[in-house]
């Protein structure tokens, strides 16, 4: 049986992987505090101002919650490329940072699980019922790191 490697809090063990972590990342010449403030703001690059107020947000949390603040419409098409922007998030993390690429590489063929009953499609559910899209995501990018695809 393969080892698991839960993750959740940026301060804890492997709180590297965690969307929380301060790492910035650039794509498409922007810049990024986190990936979490990527992906929030995404949510909203139709609104311009939306946009910006979620990048300049002082941490990723309150990037988060204004990213889930829903008097604001989300782009239509969120739900079919919110998969895809987190891929794109993850890959400029983690070619960006070359300790967080080896970090990750590290982790081998090991199970990544976002271990939290917060979230039941990005993890867990914190008991093993929900999606852990995120922990499928990094497993994702570690395949590409070790095929050279990225």
């Amino acid at each position: 049986m393969a080892e698991v490697i839960n993750f959740y809090s940026a301060e804890k063990k492997y709180g590297e992987f965690s969307n929380f972590a301060e790492y910035p990342i650039t794509i498409e010449g922007q810049q990024f505090p986190t990936s979490e403030h990527y992906f929030q703001a995404m949510k909203y690059c139709h609104i311009a101002s939306r946009f910006r107020a979620i990048c300049e947000a002082a941490t990723p949390g309150i990037a988060a919650t204004m990213g889930r603040n829903r008097a604001f419409p989300l782009r239509e098409d969120w739900e079919s490329v919110k998969d895809e922007i987190m891929m794109v998030a993850l890959r400029a993390k983690f070619t960006q940072h070359p300790v967080l690429r080896r970090l990750l590489s590290s982790t081998g063929d090991a199970k990544l699980v976002e271990h939290t009953k917060n979230d039941r499609y990005w993890g867990d559910g914190g008991d093993g019922s929900g999606r852990n899209m995120l922990g499928i995501s990094l497993m994702k990018i570690r395949e590409e790191l070790k095929s050279g695809e990225i």
